[in-house]
């Protein structure tokens, strides 16, 4: 007579813990992923958007652009760029998403319970976005001298770097840091705090709790969310959005921060400020969109919850 067999032990759960720290590693790794491949994707937009801030009389529209380009410089010239984006962005998203998460739970459920929930929002993107334009600041002025140079600054990041190194040292890199935090933290809070309150408008009009909801329409919500908040980070960042580009390609030796806004802004005056709006607003709100849409799937994937409508 055969003996039974003892029973199998349980597998070990592999469900990640809310908020611990291998949960906030993994809003990480999805950051990378989400801003990562997006932003390198819409270079061809960068390209024109950022040419034509610098000079709006460059290119009558993007497709005049991109043909223009495409005539003098070929399929790479429309991808300039695309090295120092996919990094930059990578280690911004990384940063971005990550902390984001991060100071979400300490501001709001641990050092102030009963705050506001979009003070909250507001407060942890602000923070998040401060610590991840430090990562992203060297790569984004590369970026966008190789764009709006003609020929190019540099052929690939490496060389660009290189040349930033070489003729003005580490603090070339941080030039633009002060402009880019008037860029993107503006940004990046009404990217949260808009997708937290668009999430939450939109369950509230679907009549159902999110629970109700499966994955695949959670993240359905997650990018509808993400394009509605798209459109407002346009809008409220475009202006020093120009600035930036300005500023990393009209920078004179010596020339402090403030001195050099207040010359760029003397020449192009407030109007100048919105070039390339209406372009600028189809590529965030497309990329918000779709980077919501990566974020919330790779938490999906990972067993976690879709962010918002809590």
């Amino acid at each position: 007579m055969s003996q039974a067999k003892p029973p199998r032990p349980p597998a070990p759960s592999t469900k990640i813990e809310l908020f611990s720290p291998t949960y906030f590693a993994a809003c990480t790794v999805g950051g990378i992923i989400a801003c990562g491949p997006t932003h390198t994707a819409v270079t061809p937009l960068d390209v024109v958007k950022t040419r034509r801030q610098v000079d709006s009389s460059l290119y009558k529209s993007n497709l005049q652009g991109w043909r223009t380009i495409y005539r003098g410089e070929g399929l790479r010239g429309v991808f300039t760029g695309w090295s120092p984006t996919l990094v930059g962005y990578s280690f911004q998203g990384a940063g971005k998403y990550g902390f984001y998460e991060l100071f979400k739970y300490t501001y709001g459920e641990r050092w102030f319970p009963g705050a506001n929930k979009t003070v909250v929002y507001l407060a942890a993107s602000a923070s998040a976005e401060a610590l991840a334009d430090l990562a992203l600041c060297p790569l984004e002025m590369v970026k966008v001298r190789m764009q709006t140079t003609i020929p190019p600054f540099a052929r690939n990041m490496r060389e660009g770097m290189g040349r930033v190194m070489r003729e003005e040292g580490v603090s070339g890199f941080y030039k633009g840091l002060y402009p880019l935090w008037g860029r993107q933290i503006p940004y990046t809070m009404v990217k949260f705090a808009t997708f937290e309150k668009a999430v939450e408008r939109i369950y509230k009009f679907l009549g159902k709790p999110k629970e109700s909801f499966n994955s695949l329409q959670q993240t359905g919500v997650s990018f509808a969310g993400g394009y509605i908040a798209g459109i407002g980070c346009a809008a409220v960042s475009h202006p020093a959005d120009v600035m930036v580009s300005k500023l990393n390609s009209d920078r004179k030796a010596g020339e402090g921060a403030v001195q050099a806004v207040s010359r760029i802004y003397k020449n192009i005056g407030f109007p100048g400020l919105w070039n390339g709006l209406p372009v600028r607003i189809v590529m965030i709100g497309t990329l918000t969109a779709f980077q919501w849409l990566i974020y919330d799937s790779f938490k999906v994937y990972l067993g976690l919850p879709t962010t918002g409508g809590h």
